[in-house]
């Protein structure tokens, strides 16, 4: 059954994440979603625009979901950014009981002859992995053996607080069962949910870092850290040389998107997911991607012989 979605990339994904949009793109292809970006989209906002105005906090993502409703013939929006998806789904939420807000936003965008009604439906990359397409039809699409390979599934703070839309926000399992679908083994920790910073690195550097490094050194028995948002992926690689002086461990962790990872099981190229633009995969997970991770063995010995 082929599923068809509105596509909001954000611009992370136009810029510092093109990856984890190619990789998106990629497995959702595979898993028979079509995806249609919407037309002359804009950003969201960000975090950046709440301290500026607080109308246009709304008005920026409704726009894109008024868009969606007038434009598209489809209401569910694939948004692969956690802060994208909280920005789009706090319009949603917060217009759900606040009619004078409502108004307010629609008004803004009568200069463009747009109206939002609250039918457009953004919807996290996760929540649809699990609740539209299925682990079955996951594991379905699965051809490399992934059994040697464990993953610290690592959601962030963003997709569901505060609103909860599809998972526990103190004990996420969605990453789990879609890493499971394909093979891998879900690393037990309890730093799956927390922040890592995010703009704290530009404010107070020592904050995020000493988060950094506790995410880090948690997960770094794993093969991989395994993510679903921009800001998180770009803070757990960029910043590892920094974040071993607060405490986080002294080798490179390798930190990967959730749809690069799905990607090499379903048996895509290592230039179709745009692995070479990560920053930190270690020598033990690029033996992983030539050899297989079925076999423990064979990786830890081409990794001595490497090194």
């Amino acid at each position: 059954m082929t599923h068809h979605y509105a596509y909001y990339p954000g611009c992370s994904l136009l810029e510092s994440a093109v990856e984890y949009d190619r990789s998106v793109r990629q497995v959702m292809d595979v898993l028979d979603a079509e995806l249609t970006e919407i037309p002359d989209w804009t950003c969201c906002g960000a975090s950046a625009v709440e301290s500026v105005s607080r109308l246009l906090t709304y008005v920026l993502p409704a726009r894109n979901l008024a868009l969606v409703e007038q434009l598209m013939d489809v209401d569910d929006i694939l948004v692969p950014c956690s802060a994208c998806y909280l920005n789009l789904l706090r319009v949603v939420e917060d217009t759900r009981h606040d009619k004078k807000l409502l108004a307010q936003i629609n008004e803004a965008l009568s200069v463009e002859d747009l109206r939002y009604t609250g039918r457009a439906k953004p919807r996290h990359l996760l929540d649809i992995l699990i609740n539209d397409v299925g682990t079955g039809a996951i594991a379905a699409r699965t051809e490399r053996d992934m059994s040697g390979f464990s993953a610290a599934a690592y959601y962030g703070c963003q997709i569901l607080r505060p609103y909860p839309v599809f998972d526990d926000p103190r004990q996420p399992r969605s990453m789990h069962l879609v890493l499971e679908a394909l093979g891998v083994k879900p690393m037990a920790w309890d730093d799956e949910a927390r922040c890592c910073g995010a703009s704290l690195m530009v404010t107070k550097p020592e904050a995020a870092l000493a988060s950094v490094a506790r995410i880090l050194d948690s997960a770094s028995q794993a093969d991989a850290v395994v993510t679903v948002c921009p800001m998180c992926q770009i803070n757990l690689e960029a910043y590892q040389s920094k974040a071993a002086g607060y405490g986080g461990p002294r080798e490179t962790v390798s930190v990967v998107y959730l749809p690069q990872l799905m990607g090499l099981a379903f048996g895509c190229t290592e230039d179709e997911l745009m692995l070479n633009k990560n920053m930190s995969l270690a020598p033990r997970f690029r033996a992983g991607m030539r050899q297989g991770w079925a076999t423990q063995g064979s990786l830890e010995e081409t990794v001595v012989e490497e090194a």
